[in-house]
C-alpha cells in the first residue's frame, strides 16, 4: 500500500499517523470533538443567519410588503424561538453560562444582566413576528413595524452575540479546568439531544439553509460588495 493511501485509511479511520524511516504507522487516536465554546458559536452562527434573513426582508417589505412571503418570515420566527430563545439561551447561556460567570467578578460579570435583558426583548419582537405573519402576508399597516422591529432585533443581537463569544464565553471557560470543561460539552450534547432527538445543529442549520434558498439568499458570491470607488 502507497503510504498517501495508507494515510488517507488511517485518517478516515480517525486514528493518528506517524512517519518513521520512511513508513506510517498509526496510533489509536480519540475523534475530534466539538468543544463546548465551538458549539455555543456555531449556535451563534445559525442565529445570525436567521437575523440576517430579517435584515433582508426589513428592505423587501418597505419596497412591496406583497411580494415578500411571510410565510418564511413566519418559519424563520419559528426557528429563532425553538433553537435560538427556548435551547441556546434558556437551557444553556441562562442556566450554566451566566450564572458561572456572575460568580467570577470583572467585567465579564457585568454583562449577563444585560444579555437576559436583550434575550427578554428578543422574545418578545418574536412574538410579535410570529403575530403578524401568522396569516400568510403582511398587511400593509404592519409592513413598516415589522421591517423595524426587524433592525431593532438585527442590531441589538449582532452587538449582543459579538459581546458574548469575545468576552462572556471566554470568562465562562477559565472557570472550569479541563475535565470539568469536557464534561460541560457533554452535557450540552445530552440536553440538545434530549430538546430536540437527534443533532439541533445540523437541523438548524438545514432549516436556515431552506428558508434561505426560498428567499434567494443562498449563493453567498451575491453579497460581495463591489470595489471602492476611486
Amino acid at each position: 500500500m502507497q503510504n498517501s493511501t495508507r494515510r488517507a485509511w488511517i485518517q478516515a479511520a480517525g486514528v493518528s499517523a506517524v512517519t518513521l524511516n520512511g513508513v506510517v504507522w498509526a496510533a489509536d487516536k480519540k475523534e475530534a470533538e466539538v468543544t463546548a465554546n465551538e458549539d455555543l458559536m456555531r449556535e451563534h452562527g445559525v442565529i445570525r443567519r436567521a437575523l440576517l434573513v430579517y435584515q433582508e426582508c426589513a428592505g423587501r417589505l418597505r419596497k412591496n410588503a406583497g411580494a415578500v412571503d411571510a410565510a418564511v418570515l413566519h418559519q424563520t420566527a419559528q426557528l429563532f424561538r425553538a433553537f435560538g430563545e427556548e435551547y441556546h439561551e434558556k437551557k444553556l447561556e441562562e442556566a450554566y453560562i451566566f450564572p458561572a460567570v456572575r460568580k467570577v467578578g470583572g467585567r465579564a460579570a457585568t454583562y449577563p444582566d444585560i444579555l437576559v435583558a436583550q434575550h427578554n426583548r428578543g422574545r418578545e419582537i418574536t412574538s410579535y413576528i410570529l403575530a403578524v405573519t401568522n396569516a400568510g402576508k403582511v398587511a400593509t399597516a404592519n409592513a413598516e413595524p415589522l421591517a423595524q422591529a426587524m433592525e431593532g432585533l438585527v442590531r441589538m443581537y449582532e452587538n449582543h452575540a459579538a459581546r458574548e463569544d469575545t468576552i462572556v464565553f471566554p470568562a465562562w471557560k477559565k472557570t472550569m479546568n479541563e475535565k470539568q470543561y469536557d464534561e460541560i460539552g457533554d452535557k450540552f450534547e445530552d440536553i440538545e439531544h434530549q430538546t430536540f432527538g437527534t443533532d439541533g445543529f445540523e437541523d438548524a442549520e438545514a432549516r436556515i439553509s431552506k428558508i434561505e434558498g426560498t428567499l434567494g439568499l443562498e449563493d453567498l458570491s451575491q453579497f460581495t460588495p463591489p470595489p471602492p470607488k476611486q
